[in-house]
């Protein structure tokens, strides 16, 4: 996931999105965008902590693994418990490497019979590789990918159990969570990158969709959603495929009294599974991901990509803060 090149181009971008930003700003008021008073079912944050820690239970889910394979079971039995209607999407892709993936998207529909739609979508698979670890030995080793993965199914887990609860939603709500997001070039490995290597369960569904003619009004990707210390700034692809979508899900995280996760400036470009729902797709989507201006391990966090992303790094504050945010834009649509 994510291409590091993207954030040196967010430096350069700054003066245009922050122009951008003040623009939009005028045109748009957030009470145009979501209800402002709170709206829709509280949150349960240690629900969502319980999803997490269980796909972590499996071991790393990286790619034709029993893990992997396991919890994708686990995963379409817990959205079928919470009502929606799953569609498993599975094909053989190939890796950067030659590597064939069995790879499943796994979509599950809440109020199939709906037209009017609203995309959710994270991302399910572990990377194979801590490449971005400080100790070299470990640049082998799999990612049990608590924060990158597995967060963002138990926000979207723990979002549809509330909506089988409510009855009062406008629109429809399709979760997709995607597969072999994670096999992107190693930075061990970076002669044989391509560019094209990262998203390739996102690639495939963008250019398959599970519906003959789906679409959805907007979509919103969660990654990397749990993790300590998180702040949301306004991703650059985001803002520039979807810059409402943005200020959407920004003015909800103000209404439900989370707007310090989500800075009102702009973050980097990045790769993601967004990308092709995006150019492919044609759906405007956006990607909640956390930037971390002044870390020296990434600025993506000190456990992105190591052996460390595990849930001692999990915090139940930020998964409340996402998923609220969430809540308040979905019982805002109309």
């Amino acid at each position: 996931m994510i291409r590091m090149k993207y954030l040196m181009a967010a430096i350069a971008a700054l003066p245009l999105l922050m122009g951008s930003c003040k623009s939009n700003k005028q045109a748009v008021s957030d009470a145009d965008l979501v209800s402002q008073v709170p709206v829709g079912p509280t949150f349960i944050a240690d629900s969502a902590y319980s999803y997490c820690e269980a796909q972590c239970a499996f071991g790393p889910r990286t790619m034709n693994s029993k893990a992997h394979d396991d919890c994708g079971e686990w995963i379409i039995q817990k959205f079928q418990q919470f009502g929606c209607e799953v569609t498993s999407q599975k094909a053989d892709l190939n890796g950067y490497d030659g590597t064939i993936l069995h790879s499943t998207n796994i979509i599950a529909s809440h109020k199939p019979e709906l037209s009017e739609r609203v995309l959710l979508c994270a991302h399910w698979d572990s990377r194979p590789w801590a490449d971005n670890d400080p100790d070299s030995s470990n640049w082998h080793k799999p990612v049990m990918a608590a924060d990158d993965g597995a967060s963002g199914i138990a926000v979207m887990l723990e979002i549809a159990r509330l909506l089988q609860q409510a009855d009062t939603l406008k629109v429809g709500v399709d979760f997709i969570c995607f597969d072999a997001e994670d096999w992107g070039v190693p930075q061990w490995d970076s002669s044989n990158d391509r560019g094209d290597s990262w998203a390739l369960g996102a690639q495939h569904w963008s250019n398959n969709k599970h519906k003959e003619n789906y679409q959805a009004r907007y979509g919103i990707l969660l990654d990397m959603v749990g993790g300590q210390g998180a702040h949301f700034y306004q991703e650059g692809t985001s803002k520039q495929y979807a810059q409402r979508i943005v200020s959407k899900v920004w003015a909800a995280a103000k209404v439900v009294g989370f707007g310090s996760y989500f800075p009102d400036q702009p973050g980097a470009f990045i790769t993601d599974d967004h990308t092709p729902v995006n150019e492919h797709a044609h759906i405007p989507c956006i990607d909640i991901i956390p930037y971390y201006p002044d870390c020296q391990q990434s600025n993506f966090g000190p456990v992105w990509h190591t052996v460390n992303d595990n849930m001692e790094h999990i915090d139940r504050n930020t998964l409340q803060a996402v998923g609220q945010t969430i809540l308040q834009v979905l019982f805002s649509e109309k």
